[in-house]
């Protein structure tokens, strides 16, 4: 099993057709054809249903669907710093990350590092704490930006970023609890909420609550705050999430609140311990580093 066949192999189940997939590749059928089922031979497993008018994955092929993706991803990272180690710095630099206003700071040192290095290119990747941790293991992005310490922390180096998320109640200018300075979790107990995937994961938010999750109304978890708050918008609930992500200004009709007794996450800049960067990732590295000592310095 090599590239150029998994490369095929992904062809064909994004086109759910070989002749479609053939003139894709520039090719013809029945190369294309053979090296499918040369794929399937070697792996001993059918990976696609013929049917008359599409091919389909089987369990198999969906399994070897989401691994060679993940092969291809890392392939071509390989190859772009490669080709980033010329004298010339022109290379990528990966970054998974959570929604966190803290996503502010590394745009900062992107844009300072791009008067020196223009060629520098950024790729953000959103999901939350375990699937950047995922994608850090696999090799596919080179930094991680996370509001919690990682499970297997001894896995990682970091910096902890000076910075912390708020957490608060996203809401309704009309909502019954607009009014209050601060949010308490018993004013929650009541009320239909919306919760963050994330913090339902970690249990983090049901520490502050003080109940578990099957003792309050939630009725929406979300991954995405902005899609969320629409649905705030249209009265559906309360909004449990972090400061600064959702305008709440002018003619927004929301207003966020902080909780009391205050709820904080840290955020910590993360990367594989042994990590080989490419140039301009550890460029990125360095600046972080140099920015976060000159903060020091001056406060």
């Amino acid at each position: 099993m090599d590239i150029r066949s998994l490369q095929y192999f992904l062809a064909v189940a994004r086109e759910e057709s070989i002749t479609k997939a053939a003139k894709t590749l520039h090719m013809t059928q029945p190369p294309l054809s053979r090296a499918i089922k040369d794929l399937e031979d070697e792996l001993g497993k059918q990976l696609f249903v013929r049917g008359s008018r599409k091919v389909t994955l089987t369990d198999e092929g969906m399994l070897l669907r989401g691994r060679a993706e993940e092969l291809i991803d890392l392939m071509e990272k390989t190859k772009k710093e490669i080709v980033s180690s010329d004298y010339d710095i022109n290379g990528d630099v990966y970054i998974g990350a959570g929604e966190s206003e803290a996503i502010s700071f590394l745009a900062e040192v992107a844009c300072e590092l791009q008067k020196t290095y223009p060629n520098i290119h950024y790729h953000i990747y959103a999901g939350d704490g375990e699937q950047v941790a995922e994608k850090l293991d696999k090799g596919l992005i080179d930094f991680g930006l996370l509001v919690a310490e990682p499970t297997g922390f001894e896995k990682y180096d970091y910096i902890r970023l000076p910075t912390k998320d708020t957490w608060g109640v996203l809401m309704r200018n009309d909502s019954e609890l607009a009014e209050r300075d601060f949010i308490t979790a018993e004013d929650l107990w009541d009320k239909s909420l919306i919760v963050s995937q994330q913090a339902s994961k970690t249990g983090e938010m049901f520490r502050w609550m003080k109940k578990g999750e099957d003792e309050l109304n939630i009725v929406m978890k979300y991954d995405l705050i902005y899609n969320a708050s629409q649905f705030v918008k249209s009265g559906l609930g309360y909004l449990i999430g972090l400061d600064k992500l959702i305008n709440t200004a002018g003619d927004s009709g929301l207003c966020f609140k902080p909780v009391y007794p205050g709820w904080e996450s840290d955020l910590y800049f993360v990367w594989k311990k042994y990590q080989v960067f490419s140039r301009t990732a550890g460029i990125y590295l360095e600046h972080i580093k140099d920015k976060l000592l000159y903060r020091q310095n001056i406060e």
